[in-house]
């Protein structure tokens, strides 16, 4: 056989490894730095889970997309866009399509929700000179991500005659900052040198330095909590037990910044998984007119098991397709709506682990997701013998595959690490359980649920498109 004949098969039966970057002309290039500098703005404006919800749904109505709560008709004509807003912490958006609903939706499903500390119910306390704030931390970190590092609050505050306060402090130039101390490293020796790092880091030690002017002189007690408190009454007339009813999240108080010489990649907090809430808002705003009904749902409490009632767990998606099937004049009974869901198709837009060039230890390199090569199919998660994954099908994985080729995505597949080495979970099995096709897909980041995550702009955009190529499919 010679070279020519071997590079035919070659090229004929191996699979292509494709670097987004390689492929793209100046044009395509500058579209991809172009959506970056909007997708940071969306990383900088939300924070949190609330704010998210709420800048996802002003985005959505200066579209031209309606409350569907608001709508009394059931006549509705194609192409109708609408929203939905729940408890303030998740959102769906649809476009209504030619086709009758219960034939089924393209459901595009992330999660608004990131790791973070979130001040416990009585947080202000004293010790030696100083007024603290303890925390309870939300989702998997490493602890140790969250010391010494300038944090911001953000929150949402129910006070005693029940009015809502929502504050924001530490984001601003000119604003106070807040940190968890650590421990300097010459005293380090005996207390964490050789502890495990589970042991090294409490989480009972992640409190938050919150003033040291006390008030009052030497022999009033707790004198540092009250100027703590004190300064609280004055700016935001909140009294300590308001904290009962307050969701107060502390976040990193930096901004989204292009990492690299070449500015080729974004570092920010929040970018599991608003990295795909976004990419997919902006899909289905650029989707017009579709066959099928197009939904992005963009879901609460993914970091810690979907659950609560804005939570993937939820009716949430039940409801939203009830109101669908009745806007457009639909039967809205149960069986209608079992036919819907299990007729529709899914992608659970999530972030995988790109390999890490100094920890590629924990990866299988042939099934490991890497930085730059495209939008990550990812057909099972969980833990061990796939504990926890809903498995897409051969079928819906080769459908995406389709859909992707022929648009021109550039996509590639990855696992969440070795078997036996860990692993994790998304929103997909809760999904699937009403019967419809899911399939994990989503960009691939590095230093996954750090305040500091990193992203590719290429993988960035290739999201983008391979969801809005999803949304216009109509197999």
């Amino acid at each position: 056989m010679d070279k020519r004949q071997l590079k035919k098969i070659k090229e004929a039966v191996l699979k292509k490894k494709t670097l987004v970057f390689d492929q793209l002309n100046k044009k395509q290039k500058t579209k991809v730095f172009k959506f970056s500098e909007s997708y940071k703005d969306f990383l900088n404006q939300a924070k949190t889970e609330r704010e998210a919800a709420k800048l996802i749904v002003q985005i959505a109505k200066n579209k031209g997309f309606v409350d569907i709560d608001t709508l009394s008709t059931k006549k509705s004509k194609t192409g109708k866009k609408v929203y939905k807003i729940f408890q303030d912490r998740c959102v769906a958006l649809a476009i209504l399509g030619k086709e009758k609903i219960v034939s089924g939706a393209n459901i595009i499903a992330s999660h608004i929700d990131s790791p973070r500390l979130d001040l416990k119910q009585n947080p202000v306390y004293e010790d030696l000179s100083m007024g603290l704030m303890k925390t309870h931390y939300y989702g998997g970190i490493r602890k140790y991500h969250w010391l010494a590092v300038p944090l911001a609050l953000h929150g949402t505050i129910i006070t005693s005659n029940n009015e809502t306060i929502n504050i924001t402090i530490g984001e601003d130039p000119d604003d106070p900052v807040f940190t968890v101390t650590d421990l300097l490293p010459h005293l380090a020796g005996k207390t964490q040198a050789n502890k495990k790092i589970s042991e090294v880091f409490e989480g009972e030690k992640l409190n938050l330095i919150a003033g040291s002017i006390p008030l009052g002189n030497d022999k009033e007690k707790e004198r540092f909590k009250l100027g703590v408190l004190n300064l609280l009454f004055e700016k935001y007339n909140l009294i300590e037990e308001d904290f009962v009813s307050a969701e107060i999240e502390a976040v990193p108080a930096e901004k989204a910044r292009d990492v690299g010489f070449d500015r080729s990649m974004i570092g920010s907090y929040g970018q599991d998984d608003r990295i795909c809430a976004y990419t997919s808002l902006e899909a289905i705003l650029d989707t017009q007119h579709p066959d099928k009904t197009s939904i992005a749902l963009c879901f609460d409490k993914e970091e810690i098991g979907s659950e609560g009632s804005s939570g993937a767990q939820s009716s949430f998606l039940e409801d939203f397709m009830s109101d669908l099937l009745f806007i457009s004049g639909q039967n809205t009974d149960n069986r209608s709506l079992r036919k819907t869901l299990i007729n529709s198709s899914c992608l659970s837009a999530d972030v995988n682990a790109a390999m890490d060039p100094d920890f590629k230890d924990v990866h299988e390199a042939m099934n490991a997701a890497k930085l730059g090569f495209g939008i990550c199919m990812t057909k099972f998660t969980g833990v061990a013998g796939k504990a926890g994954s809903s498995d897409a099908s051969a079928e819906f994985v080769g459908k995406i595959r389709q859909i992707f080729n022929n648009n021109k995505i550039i996509w590639q597949t990855g696992e969440l690490g070795k078997i036996d080495q860990g692993g994790g979970g998304t929103v997909a099995k809760f999904l699937a359980k009403s019967g419809m096709n899911v399939l994990d897909c989503g960009p691939a980041i590095l230093s996954m649920h750090s305040p500091f995550e990193v992203s590719s702009k290429a993988d960035v955009y290739m999201a983008y498109l391979g969801y809005k190529a999803f949304y216009s499919d109509n197999d």
